[in-house]
């Protein structure tokens, strides 16, 4: 993997792309990667004005006119619903890419920790939601973004949306472990079910995106300060997410991020999460609260008969 570049990517002709979050930083780069090599991408943005910018600028970049925006806000239960329902044929390739690191407390339209709520819990209902069209692909992929961050995170089921008390850090660490069970427990429930859907997640280490616009000083300048100092660029942080969205080699419940010190920087590879990321009984127990909190059940996703 040391020599993989987005020029690395094979032919992605007939392919339809769905990336979150993708009007800037490690979203439009990887929609860009896409585009280039001929896949249908769907620029999935909370800002139809941004979007729409973000939509010119992945033709320009690409040369591709098969790039499209819609709009999508992982913060609205409703919002993910119209815009699952809103999306005829297959997805052959899901991105779970958008989230947003260290708010201020505060909640989306349904009541949910924001961090939690978009980075977790409006990507499970995506996803689910989504199911008939990957299924219609045939052998889809679910790429699902982590963060270094997961490694102090862990499910608080008592306090799952941080009402009694609120660390901006504990819950996005919360939430970005919240992305892995998730990741490895789709793959198993994909397994039992017959399904040839390969879920895998990535993370970009250290990069610089506009993922700090919603702090506020001093963590953002702190923060922002050390991301320009250590961080590398978008574009670099993107490759593990194309490694995982196109590689012939990537198997169910891998997991790929960059192979410098720390995972911080450099050229892809495979990489290992805090083992309690495997504890089954968790993964369940989180899946089966979220499918709860969203009302998204993944009854298409039986088991085979």
């Amino acid at each position: 993997m040391s020599d993989f570049t987005a020029d690395s990517i094979g032919d992605l002709g007939g392919r339809r792309a769905v990336i979150t979050g993708a009007n800037s930083g490690l979203g439009l780069q990887t929609a860009v990667g896409l585009a280039r090599k001929g896949a249908h991408v769907v620029l999935a943005c909370r800002n139809e004005e941004r979007g729409r910018g973000a939509e010119a600028r992945v033709r320009s970049l690409s040369g591709s006119g098969e790039v499209e925006m819609r709009v999508l806000d992982l913060a609205s239960l409703s919002s993910v619903r119209a815009f699952a329902a809103a999306l005829d044929g297959p997805v052959h390739l899901l991105v779970n890419n958008a989230g947003v690191m260290a708010t201020p407390r505060s909640t989306t339209a349904d009541g949910f920790e924001l961090q939690f709520g978009t980075n977790h819990l409006g990507h499970f209902a995506l996803t689910g939601l989504l199911l008939p069209n990957l299924r219609a692909a045939g052998s889809p992929r679910v790429v699902t973004l982590s963060s270094i961050a997961h490694r102090r995170g862990r499910i608080d089921f008592g306090d799952l949306q941080s009402e009694r008390r609120y660390s901006r850090w504990g819950a996005y660490g919360q939430s970005k472990i919240a992305n892995l069970y998730f990741m490895v427990e789709l793959d198993r429930r994909a397994r039992a079910a017959g399904w040839d859907l390969t879920s895998v997640a990535a993370h970009p280490g250290l990069a610089n995106t506009n993922l700090t616009a919603g702090m506020q000083a001093p963590v953002l300048d702190a923060f922002g300060g050390f991301l320009k100092l250590m961080g590398q660029s978008d574009a670099a942080g993107a490759l593990p997410t194309l490694y995982a969205a196109t590689a012939p080699d990537v198997r169910g419940g891998d997991y790929y991020g960059p192979s410098g010190p720390g995972e911080t920087r450099g050229a892809p590879r495979l990489v290992a999460p805090v083992p309690r990321v495997l504890d089954q009984d968790i993964a369940v127990r989180l899946w089966n609260r979220s499918a709860e909190l969203t009302g998204v059940d993944y009854t298409a996703l039986r088991p085979a008969a």
